[in-house]
């Protein structure tokens, strides 16, 4: 399901030109299989998260060489660089743990991957 389908305010190409031209910027491909596109989005009132999984991987110009696996996207208001920052550190902490990578890996939709990545953040 892509984004712009869910939240009714967007435009999957403004969404695409944002996420592109961080993209310009350095690869948002970390380490360990593992993306998070972001940027921000004129207009967007809220945060916006979307996970993603693909066994085979996806070139991502990570940081370590490796294809991406775990992707997600990012996408905050304007001027929420604050708030934008907290959950992309957040995040990212969470994706440090093999064991949180390996069960998004095995989760069977994006609503398990959610509910894996809330019960982690839960715990600590």
């Amino acid at each position: 399901m892509h984004i712009a389908a869910v939240e009714n305010l967007l435009d999957a190409t403004v969404i695409s030109e944002v996420l592109m031209e961080r993209e310009r910027l350095g690869s948002t491909g970390i380490q360990d299989g593992i993306a998070i596109p972001h940027g921000k989005i004129i207009g967007l009132d809220h945060i916006v998260l979307a996970c993603g999984m693909s066994p085979e991987g996806i070139d991502f110009d990570s940081h370590d060489g490796k294809p991406t696996h775990l992707l997600f996207v990012l996408l905050a208001p304007e001027f929420a660089a604050g708030q934008h920052l907290k959950v992309l550190a957040r995040l990212s902490k969470l994706l440090k743990s093999e064991s949180t990578r390996n069960g998004l890996m095995q989760a069977t939709s994006g609503a398990d991957m959610f509910k894996l990545l809330a019960d982690e953040d839960a715990k600590s």
